[in-house]
């Protein structure tokens, strides 16, 4: 069967595949248009476990659906900026946050059964595309009795981004996340930090004032420990509109139950070029 520009044309608007991959896919299948389609899925998902192995996507978004009671936040990993602006990576990356946030029933760390389900689609984007592409993170956070989640993208460009869960009054969640992107803490209030960590800083305190009497080291440490909790912890460090205050002091009854602030490709370790 002869293979006509028309259907070249037309597969590759089925599919975003390339125009040589979309002839060869006819080629194969001998112009059925599904046996087409069929051919570039299989071809695509080899070619998208070759760049998955040998290839390094650090570059991307971070997307959201977020309305109140229910956020979802999903991070979409390529190889380059231009990829991270083009309207099909977008456009997938807003319903996959999307289709996170109906995840009726689920909460936490959802990545795991994100990225399974989600095989077929990244596949036949990075067909598409032709660069590495992967899903990275997947969170999904259901507000509990008078709870709310907020949602918070530093400077609209969804490199950084915040979520949290709250309650209570006194300070706007929006002005909280901006807080938290600023600062970037480690950890809501003092009792969350774990005891090795505090023992580890505790020596490490001790240590900068050996010399001085038994009585006035335990002061010393114990106030370098206050200091260093102003540091590590949302609610003790200083507010980002006025940092002789903190959000502790500022509003006494808002309770911040849960936190993640993401910055794209943080952590990724590049692979090294395949030879």
């Amino acid at each position: 069967m002869e293979i006509t520009a028309a259907m070249v044309k037309d597969l590759r608007e089925k599919t975003g595949a390339g125009m040589m991959d979309c002839k060869k896919a006819l080629d194969e299948a001998k112009g059925n248009m599904d046996d087409a389609v069929d051919y570039l899925r299989k071809t695509g998902a080899a070619k998208a476990e070759k760049k998955a192995a040998t290839r390094t996507a650090k570059e991307g978004l971070i997307f959201s659906s977020v309305d109140g009671k229910v956020g979802a936040v999903v991070e979409v990993l390529c190889e380059t900026d231009f990829v991270a602006k083009n309207e099909r990576f977008v456009a997938y990356g807003n319903d996959l946050a999307k289709r996170v946030a109906a995840m009726s029933g689920k909460d936490g760390d959802l990545a795991a059964e994100v990225i399974a389900a989600e095989k077929g689609g990244i596949v036949d984007l990075v067909m598409a595309i032709g660069e590495k592409i992967e899903i990275r993170r997947a969170f999904r956070w259901e507000a509990k009795d008078q709870g709310q989640v907020v949602f918070y993208n530093h400077h609209q460009k969804s490199k950084i981004v915040v979520m949290i869960e709250m309650a209570g009054e006194g300070a706007s969640g929006n002005e909280i996340c901006m807080n938290i992107a600023f600062h970037n803490p480690r950890f809501i209030i003092p009792s969350d930090v774990p005891a090795d960590v505090i023992a580890r800083e505790k020596d490490i305190a001790a240590a900068q004032v050996v010399g001085k009497p038994a009585n006035m080291v335990e002061k010393i440490v114990e106030g370098k420990i206050s200091k260093w909790y102003s540091d590590v912890c949302l609610m003790k460090m200083p507010w980002i509109f006025d940092d002789k205050t903190c959000l502790e002091k500022l509003a006494p009854k808002v309770t911040v139950r849960r936190m993640l602030r993401w910055s794209v490709g943080e952590g990724v370790v590049a692979i090294p070029k395949a030879d």
